[in-house]
């Protein structure tokens, strides 16, 4: 199971779900595609490494919203994060 979810605004509700790695590689090929965000930290980025074409976040909670997210709020968005503290 890949360690993410997919987010997709809904007004103004959030829904998210965890998906594996099929339904990771369909919504990148899809148009537009999913946006993949990496919000581990350097550690688990030099452990594990990242996930192709990635955009690597600042911090999994104090990310920069405006500069680091697309300006297109229906933009469907992956979120890709360990579950360690």
């Amino acid at each position: 199971m890949l360690a993410g979810g997919l987010a997709t605004a809904a007004g103004a509700q959030q829904k998210f779900q965890l998906i594996e790695l099929p339904e990771l590689e369909a919504l990148q090929q899809s148009r537009p595609p999913a946006t993949v965000l990496d919000a581990n930290d350097v550690e688990f980025r030099e452990k594990n490494g990242v996930i192709p074409g990635a955009k690597l976040l600042s911090s999994f909670d104090h990310y920069d919203i405006q500069r680091e997210l697309p300006a297109d709020r229906n933009a469907p968005l992956v979120f890709y994060c360990s579950d360690r503290l």
